[in-house]
């Protein structure tokens, strides 16, 4: 009974990761029929003319509701229909943080680099500043909760426990990276035209700067807000020119070096207080409370 007893978290814990995925695959394979190959007419003619039609309303209905939320849409059907652990704990695994103080000054922190490599070398688009924090908060919900909820709440949680830390956050990368994929076949994205290499070194770095904050500060809100942050910079700067250029300035590549050493630098950090004991194990995007959420009282 005790051995039986012991399998069965082993394959709950597959089992989630499977189903996640292959949400994530049915999702994806919805948003790229329906937004590349259906309603994309209706796009191309919005951004040429600026007519609003009911096929590019729908076209940008699917896209907010289930293109650029899909990690999060997959995570709310898996706790609605499939671990039914129900929406209020999916939002407390999304909010709840153990060191407030610590996962302020670590997100900040990596926030302050991305701001000071813009102010420095960024070249402004032309909208005014305000712009800057007002895109901020609308994006908090609309891209950081909306994709971090599932790479970072339960994609590579789950990948660390079969996987040593490095290949598990490559493998998040690569599959973020190809789930942003179709966003280069249409000539209305804002990312049409720029280099993939480039934009893939980006994932590549950004995968190991969030995978670093997760892991120090067990906090998922906090990667949102990271992402969040620096998506909004494109809100008053050229964000492609910024970080999507291959091979990229001198700038570029400096700055993309002390991204990587500080989210090394973070994860060999984490790694020795999780060994003493520092910062204990914290869950993954799953309904059961733990610990931590009783102590925090989220």
């Amino acid at each position: 009974m005790k051995n039986e007893t012991a399998s069965k978290p082993g394959k709950a814990r597959l089992s989630r990761l499977w189903w996640y995925l292959l949400l994530i695959v049915i999702l994806s394979a919805f948003c790229y029929v329906t937004l590349h190959m259906w309603l994309l007419p209706y796009s191309v003619e919005y951004s040429e003319t600026g007519k609003m039609t009911a096929g590019y309303f729908l076209y940008a209905a699917i896209g907010l509701l289930f293109s650029t939320p899909t990690p999060l849409v997959a995570v709310l059907i898996m706790a609605l229909f499939i671990e039914k652990t129900g929406i209020r704990q999916m939002f407390r695994n999304i909010f709840c943080t153990e060191n407030k103080l610590k996962t302020i000054l670590i997100t900040g922190g990596f926030c302050l680099l991305a701001l000071v490599y813009a102010i420095l070398f960024g070249t402004p688009n032309g909208s005014p500043w305000y712009m800057f924090p007002l895109g901020f908060v609308i994006m908090i919900p609309f891209v950081g909760i909306a994709e971090e909820t599932g790479w970072r709440g339960l994609l590579q949680p789950e990948l660390d426990k079969r996987m040593p830390y490095p290949f598990s956050v490559l493998l998040t990368a690569a599959i973020w990276f190809v789930w942003h994929f179709p966003v280069f076949l249409d000539p209305t994205s804002n990312h049409s035209g720029d280099s993939i290499i480039g934009f893939g070194i980006t994932i590549f770095i950004w995968a190991f700067a969030l995978a670093a904050i997760y892991k120090s500060t067990k906090s998922v809100i906090a990667c949102a807000l990271y992402h969040a942050f620096m998506d909004a910079i494109g809100a008053v700067y050229d964000w492609n020119a910024l970080f999507d250029r291959f091979p990229g300035s001198i700038s570029t590549n400096v700055f993309r070096g002390i991204w990587l050493i500080a989210a090394v630098v973070l994860w060999f950090v984490s790694e020795k207080n999780d060994k003493q004991g520092q910062n204990p194990q914290f869950h993954e995007m799953s309904g059961v409370p733990d610990q931590a959420e009783t102590v925090s009282g989220n």
